[in-house]
């Protein structure tokens, strides 16, 4: 996909997208601060280029359920492409794993487990301690409350990227 030249009504756009969802075309129209047909065709093209991958609810699951949320640090013993892929590809079918992210540093992975209970989550530690993945030590963080959930601020990174 070709990358698009962004302006500030383009990043309008993205922001009243990522903190609102899917929006009517007369309010995201005002928001961007522009008419409804060149802000569709503008929604329609940032789409049609990768920009906005999808649309997502945030979900009360405090309210569905009760969960234990935990954050697992993670070491592979080797360190070759082939160790990487293999763990990334048997996490990746783990549903209580919702987000992982690779890292440089001390660690190689950081992850966020949301599980029923800490029961389950120790089951999953299990297999994946015993799933041949090179796993050469992991460290557990219990959540217990979560102070802030929020998506960057698209314009300052915007903003930053263009200087």
């Amino acid at each position: 996909m070709k990358k698009l030249g962004l302006d500030a009504t383009d990043i309008r756009i993205l922001s009243a997208v990522q903190q609102y969802g899917q929006l009517s075309k007369t309010k995201l129209a005002e928001i961007a601060n522009i008419s409804a047909t060149p802000c569709w065709a503008r929604l329609d093209r940032l789409k049609a280029a990768g920009y906005i991958r999808g649309y997502h609810a945030e979900i009360a699951l405090d309210q569905i359920a009760d969960f234990t949320q935990v954050i697992v640090t993670v070491s592979l013993t080797h360190h070759r492409k082939a160790d990487f892929d293999r763990f990334e590809a048997f996490i990746r079918n783990l549903d209580e794993i919702t987000e992982c992210i690779s890292t440089g540093g001390g660690v190689d992975y950081i992850m966020k487990i949301v599980s029923p209970s800490l029961s389950s989550f120790q089951t999953l530690m299990e297999s994946l301690l015993s799933a041949d993945l090179e796993i050469d030590r992991y460290m557990t963080y219990f959540a217990t409350r979560r102070i802030k959930l929020s998506q960057p601020n698209i314009a300052k990174l915007a903003a930053k990227a263009a200087k």
